[in-house]
């Protein structure tokens, strides 16, 4: 039997080309995959927008039926639509922690280091992924809310258009508030490594927190309401500041919630580059 010898020259122009390690686009597209072919993610997303439009449709009706008794002068009818956002930031934040949790408690975070073994473009493609189709879907559920609002409201002369002062700003800010404590949500999720945990700690920040507060005296609830992460950060979708209210305006508050969630990230991060998966 005669052997074919096959020189190294030739040999390398048979083997397709190096492509050499995966890179940060590769890490998106992995993750995007991830994230759209799990079917539990649809569902908190559709839960998000219904139960946004839902409570922001009760609430508003809720003023219609007694719009004698409203102050048209402090009256925020862009708030009231949206007020379906205070639960939304729990449904939000049990799905920021299930983006990194999950993967712990399945295993398969060992899998995604093996393709990509730099932990910190993982921990960026997951958040990134996560931040943009949470926007995406913030916008579909503010605009859906303030719109149904809106429309119930009208026939009593209560409502808001999108065209006046600070209405679209609300409207927009409704949808980063929800980012913000998702990405809370997955520091936390980064951090704790543990579902019930992570979803627990988040809900502990965003709304148990708020309430204890309101327990202590007035002077010193004055001095805590602005640096809680959802009180600070529902102002950004307010168009109107209450009276006496210690609050920062409407992205300094913002920014305060923005804060909260990017120490959550950073420590996150720091745990998950330096912790074995």
């Amino acid at each position: 039997m005669t052997t074919i010898q096959i020189a190294p020259a030739a040999r390398q122009r048979l083997l397709p080309p190096e492509t050499g390690r995966a890179g940060f686009a590769d890490a998106l597209r992995s993750e995007f995959t991830k994230i759209r072919s799990t079917r539990s993610t649809y569902w908190t997303l559709f839960a998000l927008i219904v139960v946004c439009i839902g409570i922001g449709a009760l609430a508003s009706a809720g003023t219609a039926s007694h719009p004698n008794g409203v102050s048209r002068a402090s009256f925020d009818a862009t708030q009231q639509s949206l007020a379906g956002l205070y639960v939304g930031q729990l449904v939000i934040a049990a799905l920021g922690a299930l983006t990194i949790t999950s993967e712990y408690a399945t295993g398969m975070i060992r899998t995604s280091l093996a393709v990509q073994p730099r932990r910190g473009v993982v921990f960026a493609a997951k958040g990134v992924v996560f931040a943009v189709v949470t926007l995406i879907t913030g916008l579909v559920a503010s605009f859906g809310s303030f719109f149904v609002g809106q429309a119930i409201l009208s026939p009593h002369h209560l409502s808001a258009t999108l065209g006046q002062p600070n209405v679209l700003r609300a409207v927009i800010g409704g949808a980063l508030f929800l980012t913000a404590c998702g990405m809370l949500a997955y520091g936390l999720g980064a951090i704790l490594r543990h579902t019930a945990a992570a979803i627990s700690a988040a809900i502990g920040l965003l709304f148990v927190l708020t309430v204890l507060v309101q327990f202590l005296p007035s002077s010193w609830q004055n001095s805590l309401d602005k640096w809680m992460p959802a009180l600070a950060g529902s102002q950004v979708w307010a168009t109107k500041v209450t009276e006496g209210a210690h609050q920062f305006p409407a992205w300094g508050g913002f920014a305060v919630l923005a804060g909260w969630a990017a120490v959550a990230i950073f420590a996150g991060l720091v745990l998950f580059r330096t912790r074995d998966a």
